[in-house]
């Protein structure tokens, strides 16, 4: 079964900090021509950030990080950097993993592996495999990854398996198909390098999604410009289709909750 429910469909819980944030970080080749550095440079400079990104969601109490690393289209880019991206990952992968599984981070990695080498494919699963049962932390990485590309193989493995849907299915048959099956629906979405789209990414799941956009390069974007982010977060009315006012007295009535519990608590001690 799938861990996630359907922002359209149910109220999910929110709290001051997002559960789960999803970034698209967009920029490293910009920053290096900005340096007068070859773009690679820049790709090679936004890994640290990814790692301070990930020390910073873990402080805050994020539960979720699914970066956008690679996307469908990114194989239009010059070959000689999508050669070197690929080295980077693989480099990436070899250095880094176990430094996750160290620090108990559950390590996965979302999108069509077909078109990588079978050196990455293995370096991917084997992290996987590694990190699974690890839960302070998930870090999800998209590469070769659509939005499109995940509609549509979600819809193909459902059929496969449950061919009796073909005459008509609803989106609790469908989510737990989706490559993020394993994660709730981003809270906040991040995109950094000044872009305003979210150019094929996690179409469906970022349907009540909060987005934020940055003009700050992703490798500048530290701990400061991520709280930055996160403060527009908690400043955002979330209601999910209510009105201002519905959404009021749901958090009233919720407070009201907790105080009853915490009422409730006492008396039994008290008994005890």
């Amino acid at each position: 079964m799938s861990l996630i429910t359907s922002s359209t469909r149910e109220i999910p819980e929110t709290g001051q900090v997002p559960r789960h944030i999803a970034i698209i970080m967009d920029g490293n080749g910009r920053w290096a021509k900005r340096r007068f550095m070859p773009r690679v440079a820049g790709h090679k400079r936004g890994v640290e950030t990814v790692r301070a990104a990930i020390k910073a969601c873990v402080e805050h109490g994020v539960e979720y990080l699914t970066l956008f690393a690679f996307s469908s289209e990114n194989w239009r880019r010059p070959v000689d950097e999508v050669t070197f991206l690929m080295q980077l990952f693989i480099t990436v992968l070899e250095q880094e993993v176990v430094k996750l599984h160290e620090n108990g981070i559950r390590f996965k990695v979302i999108g069509d592996l077909s078109r990588f080498e079978p050196r990455i494919v293995e370096f991917v699963r084997n992290g996987e495999v590694l990190t699974a049962d690890n839960t302070r932390f998930t870090l999800t990485i998209a590469a070769n990854y659509g939005g499109r590309w995940d509609i549509m193989q979600a819809v193909r493995r459902m059929l496969a398996q449950r061919p009796e849907l073909a005459i008509g299915f609803g989106e609790e048959d469908l989510m737990p198909y989706f490559a993020l099956n394993y994660a709730p629906e981003p809270d906040l979405f991040i995109r950094t390098g000044g872009e305003k789209r979210i150019s094929n990414f996690l179409l469906w799941q970022l349907a009540y999604t909060e987005l934020y956009f940055t003009d700050t390069l992703w490798p500048d974007f530290d701990r400061r410009a991520l709280d930055l982010a996160i403060r527009s977060y908690q400043q955002r009315e979330r209601r999910f289709g209510r009105t201002s006012e519905q959404l009021q007295s749901a958090v009233a009535a919720g407070e009201r909750k907790k105080i009853a519990e915490k009422m409730s608590t006492k008396k039994a001690v008290k008994l005890g």
